[in-house]
């Protein structure tokens, strides 16, 4: 049976375009993280295209046939004519959705691009110092991820209830032009300098002309992104965020 998320995006047996631009720091699994992804994709309809860089942003008429990108390119940079290229694609109704530091920690060099997205990764607490390890672990914790009331009635995350984590939770420097879906809390442990808790967005939604922006920030490994929750949540929205009738 077609969803209404698939109802809303056109349909499973219509043609879409989708654009999968991976790259970055290996640390997050650029490759393998993206291909968990085209399978859906390409079973709800879309014509998958693959680029290991952001460049193609530049090149207008593959932008102008693209419904929906799927970032996943911690750090690196940007060139100022990708740059523009993305932003105008969006702004004329092209979807945009990513996880963890494939879209929150993108091209750190460009204020342009973080306006784009609404929210930005600052930083992602330790544990606590009698139990420090080297690695990433480090920066491990069981945290919760909370739905906001709109979350509760939002297609992206309806009828999903509250749930637990152990990854790095994502401190998010955000601005007030996004739709905030579920957040997290940290705590203020005495061994970290600030002292109160900090409520930090997990997953926005923005419009930007006619496109959508969809930001999960959970997804720093494979089996992070295999969580029932935290896969739902990303499928929808790619089906949410894609090009619409409208747009």
């Amino acid at each position: 049976m077609m969803t209404a998320l698939a109802e809303e995006s056109g349909g499973t047996g219509t043609s879409r375009t989708a654009l999968v631009v991976r790259g970055g720091w290996e640390g997050h699994h650029p490759v393998e993280a993206t291909e968990l992804f085209i399978p859906f994709l390409r079973e709800h309809g879309y014509a998958v295209r693959v680029e290991e860089s952001p460049q193609v942003y530049a090149d207008a008429a593959v932008m102008r046939s693209t419904d929906l990108i799927v970032q996943s390119m911690t750090m690196s940079e940007i060139t100022p004519e990708a740059l523009k290229g993305l932003r105008a694609a969006i702004v004329a109704g092209t979807g945009l959705v990513g996880w963890h530091g494939g879209i929150a920690d993108s091209y750190r060099n460009s204020s342009d691009y973080l306006q784009l997205i609404g929210g930005q990764f600052a930083t992602h607490p330790s544990v606590a110092p009698e139990f420090a390890v080297e690695g990433e672990a480090n920066n491990f914790l069981d945290y919760t991820v909370q739905f906001t009331e709109l979350g509760r009635s939002h297609p992206l995350t309806l009828d999903l209830d509250d749930f637990e984590l152990h990854t790095e939770q994502y401190w998010v420097l955000h601005d007030d032009l996004i739709d905030v879906l579920a957040t997290t809390t940290h705590p203020a442990p005495h061994w970290h300098p600030w002292h109160r808790q900090v409520v930090s967005p997990v997953v926005w939604t923005r419009q930007w002309g006619d496109g959508r922006i969809v930001v999960a920030t959970p997804g720093h490994s494979l089996d992070v992104l295999e969580h029932p929750s935290v896969r739902t949540i990303i499928e929808r929205g790619m089906l949410w965020a894609s090009r619409t009738a409208s747009a």
